[in-house]
């Protein structure tokens, strides 16, 4: 395992969560990135004029928002997920209930995984309205830097899933049908 992930991971954390739980903020870099250069007015997409001031933060805001989300996933193979850090205030040191971060991430992983097909669905829907009217090689940079984001549900759900058997000490094996044979 690489050094870097090794330190910064708990040792009982399978390989493929930290590898997983650390693609997640890469799978969303390129959809912000490519909002930025929006926002800085390169030709990403033909867009008539500037935006506005307004549009600008929200686009921004999105961006902020969405990767800050993203990085949360690293909690879920680091200490941090287990044991709130003591610099923050009222909940430092506490323990983490595993269901705290389980619910919420699934919960994200879902609503991530309705604006997957809802993005790809819509189109289809109404096909005169397109999010966006740009040449080929714009729509080319678009689908590039988006599609990595259908990723996100996935490895969100597959990391939160190894985060609840690990933190409760249930396997495979022990939940189920299996558990009554």
């Amino acid at each position: 395992m690489d050094p870097m992930l090794k330190m910064n991971a708990l040792p009982d954390v399978p390989r493929w969560a930290v590898l997983a739980a650390h693609a997640v903020p890469l799978v969303t870099l390129p959809s912000g990135l490519w909002r930025i250069a929006l926002v800085a007015g390169l030709p990403v997409a033909e867009y008539e004029g500037h935006l506005g001031l307004g549009e600008a933060l929200y686009v921004l805001s999105l961006t902020v928002v969405s990767e800050s989300l993203a990085l949360l996933t690293l909690g879920l193979v680091r200490s941090w997920g287990e044991v709130v850090p003591r610099w923050i205030p009222l909940l430092g040191g506490r323990r983490v209930r595993p269901l705290a971060a389980v619910v919420p991430a699934l919960l994200g992983a879902t609503a991530l995984a309705g604006l997957a097909v809802w993005f790809l669905c819509a189109p289809y829907v109404n096909p005169q309205q397109g999010i966006w009217q740009g040449t080929p090689a714009q729509d080319a940079l678009l689908a590039a830097c988006y599609v990595p984001l259908l990723a996100w549900p996935p490895l969100l759900t597959a990391v939160t899933i190894a985060y609840y058997r690990r933190r409760t000490g249930r396997s495979r094996v022990t939940d189920g049908a299996f558990a009554r044979v």
